[in-house]
């Protein structure tokens, strides 16, 4: 019986995912298991495995497009079967399906998820665009939006009237670069003017605030409410300026480009987590020094040990692991992450990684390292790092994480201000081991030392919950045998 596949969740904090291949064409046969299509989460790009036997009958989400979890992507079943029906539920023209094509059939505009759409969308201040509604989640007109599309649409306030006639898609439907094309007109149309939400265009009203000036110091932004508010203020505080004769320099060309690298895949994914972090969190950052002479030793004493029992080659970072899932213990606050209005405090210690890879960074997790010995750690984390940097990487491989590390000891970095993975509350910066000469018991002697740099979230907890868990750190870390009690 033909069913749909609609776009797995691939973690808990995924909404939407973008197909960035199929590898298979429309007519194949595919098998239970068998890898289908690759997917960009909003962790990493992840190959995806068929869930059943038959035969690929309908592509409905190309390449490249981005839609919402449990959307509706494909068409599996038999080779004989009607498929019409389930071509109508989702939208899509049961003429199309016929198309000796790989294509995809125009479908309406699919519901866009909550991350993507603005609780206030946009618009031009442009009577033609602010006068229309918003484009709708379903077809206005006949006109068929791709996700992207309808998305772009809604954040510049594109009636779907306007698009109409306008779709390059397979059959005729309105895809991304339509709509930026139709943009790309209207501001050429429209040269001079300000681009304002109706919120701001308001308040100038009431303020006296003129949008033209404001809008040539924001040059290819939208005006938005709080930079009219900002700009009255700097009005009332600051002295009328006094006029300054224009410079003569002729304006500056652009340096010379080395290369273009597009921001996208993994790449951009990281960017969106960092930006929406350090935009969402209040990160407050404490840094202690910790002596690691006693680690030191005792990694020393280990290494061979947990060769020769687990046939794995120890590191710092497997007994920095040990050392922070042992500390959380006693301080649950750190262990936590900040999901809607709950703060949750988990049990488990799962400690995520990060690591380099030629993409990017990913994070894999280490679960429950509080019951796990030093061997089964280092075991654990080559495979994972393994995975990660051949792109073998699972959903499961990245998600669970309840408290981050971040070691970049390695390239002699002494401090750094690290940023938590969201929804988590804390992630640790772990800096170089050096040689200091220090005062101890009134005398200077040569020690190895380290930074420790906590980043955590604001909301979740203040200084000495982080304070008293940096100082539980250093008291294992400076007598490492408590690792073993």
């Amino acid at each position: 019986m033909a069913e749909l596949f609609n776009m797995p969740m691939l973690g808990q904090t995924m909404e939407e995912g973008t197909v960035l291949q199929w590898f298979k064409q429309e007519g194949d046969p595919i098998k239970k298991g068998e890898i289908l299509l690759e997917i960009m989460s909003d962790k990493a790009n992840i190959e995806v495995e068929s869930p059943t036997e038959g035969v690929l009958r309908k592509i409905l989400t190309p390449v490249n497009e981005t839609v919402p979890i449990n959307t509706p992507i494909a068409i599996i079943g038999s080779a004989e079967e009607p498929i019409e029906a389930l071509l109508e539920s989702v939208g899509a023209a049961p003429a199309a399906a016929s198309a000796p094509t790989a294509a995809s059939a125009p479908e309406p505009v699919a519901a866009a998820s909550p991350a993507s759409v603005s609780a206030a969308p946009a618009v031009s201040a442009a009577p033609a665009v602010s006068a229309a509604p918003a484009v709708s989640a379903s077809p206005a007109g006949g006109v068929f939006l791709s996700p992207r599309a309808h998305r772009l649409a809604n954040e510049h306030g594109v009636p779907a009237a306007a698009l109409a006639g306008r779709g390059t898609g397979p059959g005729g439907r309105v895809v991304e670069k339509d709509v930026l094309a139709y943009l790309e007109e209207q501001k050429s149309a429209q040269a001079g003017r300000a681009r304002v939400t109706p919120l701001a265009a308001k308040i100038a009203d009431e303020m006296g605030v003129n949008l033209e000036e404001l809008a040539l110091g924001l040059p290819g932004s939208r005006v938005r409410a709080e930079d009219v508010r900002r700009l009255a203020e700097e009005t009332k505080a600051a002295p009328a300026p006094v006029p300054a004769a224009k410079s003569a320099a002729p304006a500056t060309a652009e340096p010379a480009i080395r290369e273009v690298i597009p921001l996208r895949g993994l790449r951009k994914i990281i960017a969106d987590n960092v930006a929406r972090s350090r935009q969402t969190a209040p990160h407050v950052t404490l840094i202690l020094e910790v002596d690691m002479t006693e680690t030191v030793a005792l990694f020393a004493r280990l290494q061979a040990a947990v060769q020769q029992a687990y046939n794995t080659k120890l590191t710092y970072t497997d007994l920095l692991i040990k050392a922070t899932a042992c500390a959380l213990s006693d301080h649950p606050l750190c262990n936590a992450a900040l999901i809607g209005d709950e703060i949750r405090l988990y049990a488990d210690k799962n400690i995520g990684v990060a690591v380099a890879t030629d993409t990017g960074l990913l994070v894999p997790v280490i679960r429950q390292a509080d019951a796990k010995p030093l061997g089964q750690i280092s075991l654990e984390l080559k495979a994972l790092v393994e995975r990660c940097r051949s792109g073998k990487q699972t959903p499961e491989d990245l998600s669970g994480g309840t408290f981050t590390i971040t070691n970049l000891g390695a390239f002699g970095i002494d401090a750094f201000d690290p940023i938590i993975v969201p929804p988590q509350s804390c992630i640790l910066g772990v800096c170089r081991i050096a040689e200091k000469p220090i005062v101890l018991q009134k005398e200077v002697v040569v020690r190895s030392m380290m930074n420790l740099c906590l980043s955590f979230d604001h909301r979740v907890l203040d200084g000495v919950p982080g304070s008293r868990f940096l100082q539980r750190l250093k008291e294992i870390l400076e007598n490492p045998l408590t690792l073993f009690v």
